[in-house]
């Protein structure tokens, strides 16, 4: 997109009166949604966030917002409540499950609060100048100064805004914030994680999709969660102790995996950090990886897909290190977990690298094997020798 107006000021600081702070403007009624992405978070994996400020809420001695929020995430939908402060309009509290999209939140959507608050006498930063050289210095190495950058005229879904930009330089890359005057929350933003080599992954990504005032009723009424595929009584205490470090089929690629629980239990959760790695340098990780998780039939045949049941086209991992998190569904017994790359390219690109794969046998317990049988001694020796390449893949599956 090209804007219809910019200014650019290099020392920080442009020509236009007034001052903001996260938060400003926000008002009981104020119904926002936002498609946004942290890299925290599935390394940026897109999801829409939509809430709707319901009134105040007494915690102790604080008086906050109390919003409704219901988070679209692929195939999955989660409905909660989250918890605003008035100085500082980041979640401090509400529904559990939320957790991960709060923070995503706290820390993209509501980032500048860490500069521009409503209040400086207690604690906060206090309103900022849009004439102001500096907000601030961000805190991770090679930090620059925050400050607002340039006037520009930015068209999102929610519609067309007269904006400053606030940007700042970390690791070679501008990240950029686009604020309005008298408007709670950024309308838009584009930020990069520092790196001192590389391409800098981003951090994290948003723009508003919709706006209203004075919505007096819930907008979320009907909508209801999706369930969980988790069962109760499962492990969740547990460390990604079993490593695989392995070569793909066609040896196109490297691939160094933890996961966890050593013992994994259909119906319950199990968690893969996924490494992809140069096959000629052990500490080079590959960027802007495509790829999917499969279960496979003994013919490679998909049985299961982890990125369509998250409603994605494929999984991406623009550093090179990947936490999935899934459940089991796999029946007792040894299941062929596969990580399929698709190759190397930016997100919408279709990669121009060869496919190859990586097939990792796992054994999987029934609930009431788990507690009482102890994994069987040729599996461990077995998964042993697979896993340092002494024996083949159909070896290991065949005992």
């Amino acid at each position: 997109m090209i804007p219809s107006s910019f200014a650019q000021y290099e020392g920080g600081g442009v020509n236009k009166e007034g001052t903001w702070y996260a938060g400003e403007g926000l008002q009981k009624g104020d119904y926002f949604e936002y498609s946004m992405c942290h890299v925290d978070y599935k390394e940026c994996a897109e999801f829409e966030l939509d809430l709707w400020i319901k009134g105040d809420k007494q915690v102790g001695s604080e008086t906050k917002w109390l919003a409704e929020v219901v988070v679209y995430d692929g195939n999955k939908i989660i409905k909660g409540e989250m918890e605003l402060g008035k100085i500082a309009p980041e979640p401090t509290g509400g529904s559990q499950e939320l957790g991960i999209y709060r923070g995503a939140f706290k820390s993209s959507v509501a980032w500048l609060s860490a500069f521009a608050t409503s209040d400086g006498s207690s604690g906060g930063k206090g309103p900022k100048e849009f004439s102001a050289q500096s907000w601030g210095k961000i805190g991770n190495i090679g930090g620059q100064q925050v400050a607002p950058r340039g006037l520009e005229t930015i068209n999102v879904p929610a519609g067309t805004y007269e904006t400053v930009q606030v940007g700042w330089k970390t690791g070679g890359a501008t990240s950029k914030v686009w604020i309005v005057d008298d408007f709670p929350f950024p309308i838009k933003a584009k930020t990069y994680t520092h790196v001192s080599e590389g391409i800098p992954p981003t951090e994290y990504e948003f723009e508003l999709l919709k706006y209203q005032k004075y919505v007096e009723t819930s907008p979320f009424v009907g909508i209801v969660s999706t369930q969980t595929d988790i069962k109760e009584g499962c492990d969740i205490n547990y460390e990604k102790d079993v490593s695989v470090k392995k070569p793909t089929k066609n040896f196109k690629y490297q691939i160094h995996v933890f996961y966890g629980p050593e013992d994994p239990v259909e119906g319950c959760g199990m968690q893969w950090l996924i490494k992809f790695i140069s096959i000629y340098d052990d500490t080079e990780f590959l960027n802007q990886v495509q790829f999917d998780f499969l279960v496979v039939d003994n013919n490679l045949t998909p049985l299961r897909s982890i990125s369509q049941e998250e409603g994605r086209q494929f999984l991406y991992s623009p550093s090179g290190q990947y936490i999935l998190d899934m459940v089991v569904k796999e029946k007792p017994g040894t299941a062929n977990y596969v990580i399929w790359v698709y190759g190397l390219a930016p997100e919408g690109i279709v990669p121009s690298t060869a496919t190859d794969y990586l097939q990792i046998p796992v054994f999987i317990y029934g609930d009431e094997d788990s507690s009482t049988q102890s994994i069987p001694a040729w599996i461990k020796n077995n998964a042993g020798w697979w896993a340092d390449g002494s024996i083949d893949d159909n070896s290991f599956v065949q005992g």
